[in-house]
C-alpha cells in the first residue's frame, strides 16, 4: 500500500496486523481520485485546499492522499488501538503531521469544530454506520455547504441518501458513491 500521487507519490503505508482493518487498495484509490479530479462536480480545485475528514480511517490512506494531492487539513477518526498506531505512524512517515489532525474515538460521536468539505467514509461493511456518522455530523455543524461524501461500502450493502448522488464505482466487493450531502435545517 503507497500514497498513488501528488507531493508524497510512492510512500508506503503501513497497515496494523491482523483482519480488522481493511485498507482501501491503491487501484481503488486510484479509481476513486481520478473520479474526484476529473468530474463535472469535482475539480482540482475541489481538492485542493479541503478540509477532509476521513472518518473510520483506519490506515489513514484515503485522508494521506487527499493531503498528498493538496488539501489543506485532514482529520482522521479511528478508535483501534492497533489502527491508530498505524496511523499515527504514516502520518509522521509523510510529514503531514502540521496538517494532520487524529480524533481517537467513534466517528458516530463528533464534537463541534470547523466543517469538512470532503468526507470520507469507508466503515466496517454491514454496520449501518454512514447513516448514524452524517447525521453526527449534522448534528454538530461539521458538513461544510456542498461537501462531498465519498462512501466505500459493500457492493451489495443499502446505504440511505444523505443528498444528491453524483457517482458510483463497484471494485471487487467493494462499491464507491459519491454524494454532494444534503445540509438539513
Amino acid at each position: 500500500m503507497r500514497i498513488i500521487a501528488g507531493a508524497w507519490r510512492g510512500q508506503a503505508l503501513v497497515a496494523p496486523p491482523g483482519t480488522g482493518t481493511r485498507p482501501t487498495a491503491d487501484r481503488v484509490r486510484q479509481a476513486l481520485f481520478d473520479m474526484l479530479l476529473h468530474a463535472p462536480w469535482g475539480g482540482r480545485a475541489m481538492l485542493e485546499q479541503a478540509r477532509v475528514l476521513d472518518a473510520f480511517a483506519g490506515t489513514g490512506a484515503l485522508g494521506l492522499e487527499a493531503l498528498s494531492r493538496g488539501a489543506a487539513h485532514a482529520t482522521f477518526m479511528e478508535r483501534d488501538r492497533a489502527a491508530l498506531a498505524a496511523l499515527r505512524t504514516n502520518i509522521e512517515k509523510c510529514r503531514a503531521g502540521d496538517r494532520a489532525s487524529v480524533v481517537a474515538g467513534d466517528a458516530t460521536r463528533l464534537a463541534p469544530g470547523a466543517p469538512f468539505s470532503l468526507i470520507f467514509l469507508d466503515p466496517p461493511y454491514g454496520r449501518d454506520l454512514v447513516g448514524a456518522a452524517l447525521a453526527a455530523l449534522h448534528r454538530v455543524g461539521r458538513i461544510a455547504p456542498a461537501a462531498l461524501a465519498v462512501v466505500e461500502s459493500g457492493s451489495d450493502e443499502p446505504i440511505e441518501p444523505p443528498g444528491e448522488f453524483l457517482a458510483e464505482r463497484t471494485h471487487g466487493a467493494a462499491r464507491i458513491s459519491v454524494w454532494r450531502v444534503a445540509l438539513r435545517p
